[in-house]
């Protein structure tokens, strides 16, 4: 898909003023955190409503609607996100957002709870998401100088660690004044992000000259580009496999709570915690991001996980767990930044959405995989092999991630010529 005229990270001359002074990325940016903010109120929220007022059921089927978006959605979200003006498409999702939570609050408030109309919320809201965060992150490389993007995608990663650490507490805490209210904020959350959007001045794409095609000859064209991609391809499914390991590891960590006798206040705690090492970790990102290899990012992180995890099976201490999950939130806040900026970088303006989009699917399609295996291995070898076992899997990773000659001879975006917008 060609492009017209170069956007400002394109450019080469240098930023007019520090980031903090771009006022269309602050709109972004602040926006976009309060809407990433409602929607983890709500998602915390939906299992409390239906365990409280429902059945287990009822949170699992909830819940399944929930994330169904990110198998059925993912795809066709990426093609839209380059094939529309990105900023009506986050308008769009931002009114979807609205009216759906806005929906749910009204009902709870008049006293009505109504299995299908939650699933079709938790749905389309979900899906709304999808299209939000992929324009979003497609929008930046537009709207910052390209000096600027690896700062502003390490506070968009710190942004969205601190809507998770605050999100739950404060669901869990407006859920038990009113079933109704972190919904009602939900839907608030998406207003405020509305006007943000409707303020911005900068556009948040290149023009777009060539004609759509058919649905899935776009989504071939964003997945042949990703393939052709060593670091990116080897990248991805090195991240899949960590983030399966993770999956079991969190399973293991409830367990290793409970038989050690703590509550599940202890598990918050912990969340709490390892917050705090994400921000920290995102907040870093950028420094560090500008100093080191992508490939050296990648096994210093994965090396790092490979020392923390198995001292989960050593202990059931708080604090000792709460430093580790610290540590490995704050890896994975750096690798997060790392990936961010290369892949927004690398990719041609005319294919963020479908990249982004691939991306996503393949890191993170394997989570319910993750998460089955976990319960599959706890329950057969308990949670002290089990985690052993994670961390004899990251070695492997890591040692992986070490040889493999696509991640070891990456370079940074400084080192290299900017790919053609044309592929």
């Amino acid at each position: 898909m060609s492009t017209g005229s170069p956007t400002t990270v394109e450019t080469g001359d240098p930023p007019t003023g520090p980031l903090r002074k771009n006022r269309d990325f602050m709109l972004l940016w602040t926006g976009a955190g309060i809407a990433l903010l409602g929607g983890r109120v709500s998602a915390v929220a939906y299992p409390l409503l239906m365990i409280w007022y429902g059945t287990p059921t009822d949170a699992g089927l909830v819940g399944f609607a929930a994330l169904l978006p990110m198998l059925l959605v993912q795809l066709p979200a990426g093609v839209i996100v380059d094939r529309w003006d990105r900023r009506r498409t986050m308008i769009v999702a931002d009114v979807a957002g609205l009216v759906t939570m806005g929906s749910v609050g009204v009902a709870l408030l008049m006293g009505h709870m109504w299995l299908p109309h939650l699933m079709a919320a938790a749905f389309v809201e979900g899906s709304a998401a999808i299209f939000y965060r992929l324009s979003e992150r497609a929008a930046v490389r537009n709207v910052v100088h390209r000096d600027h993007l690896p700062a502003a995608l390490s506070q968009n990663e710190a942004r969205g660690r601190a809507a998770g650490m605050v999100g739950q507490p404060l669901s869990s805490t407006m859920f038990a004044f009113a079933r109704w209210s972190p919904f009602v904020l939900a839907a608030a959350s998406h207003v405020v992000s509305l006007l943000t959007l409707l303020l911005i001045k900068k556009k948040f794409q290149t023009e777009r000259t060539g004609k759509p095609r058919k649905l899935h000859t776009e989504i071939a064209e964003g997945v042949a580009w990703l393939l052709r991609h060593r670091f990116l391809r080897a990248a991805i499914s090195l991240v899949a496999g960590t983030n399966v390991l993770f999956q079991v590891l969190s399973l293991s960590l409830a367990l290793v709570v409970k038989e050690s006798g703590g509550s599940p206040a202890v598990i918050g705690v912990i969340g709490l915690v390892s917050g705090l090492g994400g921000m920290a970790g995102a907040l870093s990102g950028s420094a560090i991001v500008k100093r080191l290899r992508p490939g050296a990012v990648i096994v210093a992180v994965f090396g790092t996980w490979t020392l923390l995890t198995p001292v989960v099976a050593l202990t059931s201490n708080a604090f000792v767990l709460g430093a580790v999950y610290a540590g490995i939130a704050f890896a994975g806040a750096l690798l997060n930044v790392m990936a961010g900026v290369y892949q927004v970088l690398e990719t041609p303006d005319g294919l963020q959405g479908r990249v982004g989009s691939v991306a996503n699917l393949l890191s993170s399609g394997t989570n319910s995989l993750g998460a089955l295996a976990g319960g599959l291995l706890l329950a057969s070898v308990g949670s002290h092999d089990t985690v052993l076992g994670v961390g004899a899997a990251m070695l492997a990773l890591t040692v992986t991630a070490g040889i493999v000659p696509a991640v070891r001879t990456a370079k940074r975006a400084d080192e290299r010529e900017r790919p053609p917008e044309q592929q």
